[in-house]
């Protein structure tokens, strides 16, 4: 006899496990969880012909606490469901399972009810597809990894769970990832202050023109086989635009109340696909804290000393605040609010950060602001994701900081570069998508080339202009990335445009209409929106070269060194790097980071035209006079009034 294996449950499955277990093993059917036999086990086998959620959460509660491996079978809606084999004290329960079940179905919020009712209810005796044919297939499943278990194998189920379905006697097996906040098995550690610590340490780059730690290819493996799968996974679809210039790939974040999709887009489908499982990861990092419990509730004012002004994060102007109906309340230094720590690079020392501005969806309608991704990154080092991060908030304030005070930046010759590839994907943008790229040099005071690309429609039909932006210490880079961001909007979005015509019109006319991210790019779809882009698109205007417009900048074979250089830079202006580690469990398995990037200061992108946040940053008004655009600092009152055109 291999062991003891106990049978908890009654129907036609648990009596054909009995009969195929009988000469394997010691045998014990037991009719509940509360059986005194159970103690003796050495695997538990629990076994019904329904779906009986109240009793997987009891079976996880005795069977943990009794040091007792389990598998489950059971049926649901037509189908079978073994698995997963869940371990005492190990990371991936049955109802981790079922969370990323759960979530990633459709009827995600339907089940989620039904599961409360048949845990009230008691469930059903048995599923109307429960074939005989059917239940002896799982059969011979539950018995060959019950098998596996008493001899010390690993069982296949580990962190798996496998679909049979009853009709077509058709099965497929599926990974899943513990959830680190399930109720069973997560254990997610308190936030703390000398956790948040961060040293810098070496991140070699893959390549001499790399600015990554760790290549696509060396991720490949892990991103598609644990964090993309239709029926369980974390990423729950992918979908393969054709119509896009280059090679565009989305895949699905599933959220309680919503999907949302991530982007990747690169020359081939393969790698976009990749991209975008990062981003949906990157995504998923940022909405909520999920690597660690916030511990920290209090006022400003009693942490002032170790703690982010909120203020110097940029607010909203009282006016705004007044507003009937706006859905934030101003900052009240002596309201008590979560925080969470984070790390100052210019004190070198942990600090506070409010939660509402290190998550971007924490806020929900309530605080004092409405945070979004900015900042956020992933990378295959903390160094790499704090690089990316800062590339990222960089850009989207320059982008701000030039729509706002309408500057004219110089006119790039983006063949100056001498970058084939560039030129081909430009050629490309105007063969396939019919539109003419301008390339403009975007760079801020920090001295971090970055470029705002304006792609401007040559069709008589769909949208007329695009602008978007990149910042990379390489400025070939940035513009590269900058008409990869491009690629996505030329063509998918003429549909879209042409059906809701009237609606962008009054938002030309009404900017407080302007209210979804889609909003701002669309509305300059329309060709009388082109006159307020007239600082850029002036004619007449003299090319410059990227020799000209940008310093050669040193080269180095880690990436830290660029990371520490930049650093400087920063430091040089008194302007601080904070860094809030956002990593979560899911991503640390495989060394990937996630952070948020927050530099107190500059211009966080916004969306929505009534929650434009500039109160509070007065680097808007100065910078242009500092740069030379202009002859002395701007007025609040002078700054650009009209929605920005940032996708």
């Amino acid at each position: 006899m291999l062991g003891v294996v106990a049978v908890v449950g009654e129907g036609i499955l648990a009596d054909l496990v009995c009969k195929e277990l009988f000469d394997v093993c010691e045998l014990v059917r037991v009719p509940d969880l509360g059986a005194e036999k159970l103690k003796t086990t050495d695997l538990a086998l629990v076994l019904h012909d329904a779906w009986h959620p109240s009793v997987h959460r009891e079976a996880e509660d005795v069977l943990q606490k009794a040091g007792i491996p389990w598998l489950r079978g059971f049926l649901a809606f037509g189908e079978g469901i073994v698995g997963p084999l869940v371990r005492p004290g190990a990371a991936g329960c049955s109802q981790c399972a079922d969370i990323r079940s759960h979530m990633a179905g459709r009827d995600r919020k339907e089940m989620w009810r039904l599961r409360q009712q048949l845990a009230e209810a008691g469930g059903i005796p048995s599923d109307a597809w429960a074939s005989r044919t059917g239940l002896l297939q799982m059969t011979h499943l539950i018995v060959a990894e019950s098998q596996k278990v008493l001899q010390g194998i690993r069982s296949r189920y580990e962190e798996r769970v496998y679909y049979f379905d009853m009709k077509t006697l058709r099965g497929t097996s599926h990974y899943f990832l513990p959830a680190p906040q399930c109720p069973v098995c997560g254990r997610l550690p308190a936030d703390s202050r000398e956790a948040a610590r961060i040293v810098l340490g070496p991140s070699p780059k893959i390549g001499g023109n790399s600015y990554r730690s760790r290549s696509l290819e060396d991720l490949k493996k892990a991103l598609t086989e644990q964090y993309l799968d239709y029926r369980i996974g974390f990423l729950n679809g992918k979908m393969m635009d054709l119509m896009s210039p280059f090679a565009d790939v989305s895949v699905n974040l599933p959220l309680f109340g919503s999907d949302e999709a991530t982007a990747g887009r690169t020359h081939s489908y393969a790698d976009s696909e990749l991209t975008a499982i990062m981003e949906g990861l990157e995504r998923y990092c940022g909405i909520a804290p999920r690597s660690k419990r916030t511990v920290i509730r209090d006022s400003y004012r009693n942490l002032a000393d170790h703690a982010l002004n909120p203020v110097a994060a940029g607010l909203y102007a009282k006016e705004q605040y007044e507003r009937p109906g706006f859905p934030f309340t101003p900052f009240d230094p002596d309201q008590p609010i979560d925080w969470v720590w984070g790390y100052s690079f210019l004190q070198e020392s942990p600090i506070m950060v409010p939660q509402q501005l290190a998550y971007y969806s924490s806020s929900c309608g309530q605080g004092f602001v409405y945070e979004t991704s900015n900042g956020c990154a992933l990378g295959g080092s903390l160094e790499e994701a704090i690089f990316y991060g800062i590339m990222e908030v960089v850009e989207r304030d320059s982008f701000l900081l030039t729509w706002y005070a309408q500057l004219p930046l110089p006119r790039l010759d983006p063949f100056s570069a001498g970058d084939r590839e560039l030129e081909l994907m430009i050629g490309r943008l105007q063969a396939v998508a019919g539109f003419d790229l301008f390339l403009y040099n975007a760079t801020m005071e920090n001295g971090i080339p970055s470029v705002w690309a304006l792609a401007k429609n040559t069709k008589p039909k769909g949208v007329n202009l695009v602008c978007v932006a990149g910042a990379h210490p390489d400025p070939v880079r940035a513009a590269k990335s900058a008409v990869h961001e491009l690629s996505g909007m030329t063509l998918t979005l003429d549909d879209k445009f042409e059906a809701n015509r009237a609606e962008y019109e009054r938002m030309f006319h009404d900017p407080m209409l302007v209210r979804d991210m889609e909003d701002h790019s669309l509305l300059y779809s329309l060709p009388q929106a082109q006159e307020r882009l007239r600082f850029l698109l002036e004619e007449n205007r003299p090319l410059r070269t990227f020799e000209e417009e940008f310093k050669r900048r040193p080269k180095h074979s880690d990436l830290t060194d660029d990371l520490k250089d930049i650093l400087r830079s920063f430091r040089k202006l008194n302007l601080d790097v904070i860094v809030v580690d956002q990593t979560t469990p899911e991503l640390k398995r495989n060394a990937l980071h996630c952070v948020k990037v927050l530099i107190p200061g500059m211009l966080p992108m916004t969306f929505g035209h009534h929650l434009i946040r500039v109160e509070g940053l007065e680097r808007v008004l100065r910078v242009p006079a500092e740069l030379g655009y202009l002859k002395q600092p701007l007025l609040r009152e002078q700054l650009n009034p009209h929605p920005h055109p940032f996708p």
